[in-house]
């Protein structure tokens, strides 16, 4: 079987993991929230987290390999415009996901502890699903700009890339 396409394929699964993933657990997490149902929110919560670091994480792992591998395979320089930018905005994704993961763990503790308690959600879960909320905006909308940068290649000139 050819190399390039091989690494195409895994390039593709990856960014559909990421886009799926991303938008599963967005959805999930908000359906949960929606109920103030500690217990629900600390069950799906629990479950998010492992979906996170079992899919996105393998993921957010094998695109940079992949990317690179078709990249060096086909001659594109990875200061190709279209290249360079959607590498800008792999890593600025990457700074919107890491603080929602540890966000996605204290939303899952303090749930949990209110559960127990038989108590409401504390404040601090609600500044919390704030700031994770907003993070998964920017965070999303890069991911979708990323898949169509790689789609259309557009010819954004060459940017330097140290």
């Amino acid at each position: 079987m050819d190399l390039d396409l091989i690494l195409r394929w895994l390039h593709v699964i990856g960014a559909c993991v990421l886009l799926g993933t991303g938008a599963g657990i967005a959805f999930f997490m908000l359906m949960a929230h929606r109920t103030r149902d500690a217990a629900l929110i600390a069950h799906t919560a629990s479950i998010v987290v492992v979906a996170d670091l079992l899919f996105t994480a393998t993921a957010v792992i094998a695109q940079p390999v992949t990317g690179a591998l078709l990249a060096w395979r086909l001659g594109w320089p990875l200061s190709a415009g279209w290249l360079a930018l959607s590498l800008g905005l792999y890593v600025l994704t990457g700074l919107f996901w890491l603080p929602v993961v540890w966000i996605q763990l204290r939303l899952r503790d303090l749930a949990r502890a209110a559960a127990e308690a038989g108590e409401a959600l504390p404040a601090r879960y609600h500044r919390l699903f704030a700031i994770w909320f907003a993070c998964g905006i920017p965070a999303f909308a890069a991911v979708l700009i990323i898949l169509w940068l790689m789609l259309a290649r557009p010819d954004l000139g060459v940017w330097l890339v140290r």
